[in-house]
């Protein structure tokens, strides 16, 4: 496992990435995180002039939010609860929509130690969604729920670089 140095310089360089390739497009970028709760947002606005191209975030933490301030579907919600792939899709596209930027991006997991909805801990859903295209990843992360919670931040960076690439 890296230190958290490491992972520090490794997320800096991964949003000065995704920042500059969005500023080369013209594109902008919105995020709505559930399991990560805002950390994302603050990753990337960490770099000076990131507001250039982040439009800006909804944390949407608890369950009606999803629905109601990211437009994910309650029947969906009620059918597979919170921790779904197709939540994180409808998080990106919510926060894509709600914020009026190009690329919304979702997060939406378990960071443990508790399993939540027959959802292992661990668990993480990220969604994108830009001008032409939708992807969903699913990864399985280890750790303590700190552990889990900075390292769906640092997948989202991470996919989100290579998509915009």
């Amino acid at each position: 496992m890296t230190s958290p140095r490491r992972e520090n310089a490794d997320d800096e360089e991964l949003v000065s990435i995704v920042l500059e390739s969005l500023r080369r497009r013209g594109h902008t970028l919105a995020t709505a995180e559930s399991l990560t709760a805002g950390m994302l947002s603050m990753l990337l606005t960490s770099v000076s002039g990131a507001s250039s191209v982040v439009r800006g975030g909804l944390v949407v933490y608890a369950t009606d939010l999803k629905s109601s301030l990211a437009g994910v579907s309650p029947e969906l919600l009620a059918r597979h609860g919170a921790v779904h792939p197709e939540v994180a899709e409808q998080l990106a596209e919510g926060a894509r929509r709600r914020c009026g930027a190009d690329w919304g991006v979702g997060l939406t997991g378990v960071a443990g130690p508790d399993w939540q909805d027959g959802v292992s801990p661990g668990t993480v859903h990220l969604g994108f969604v830009g001008p032409e295209r939708s992807v969903i990843r699913t990864r399985r992360l280890s750790g303590d729920r700190g552990e889990v919670r900075r390292g769906a931040a640092s997948c989202a960076l991470e996919h989100l670089a290579g998509l915009l690439r």
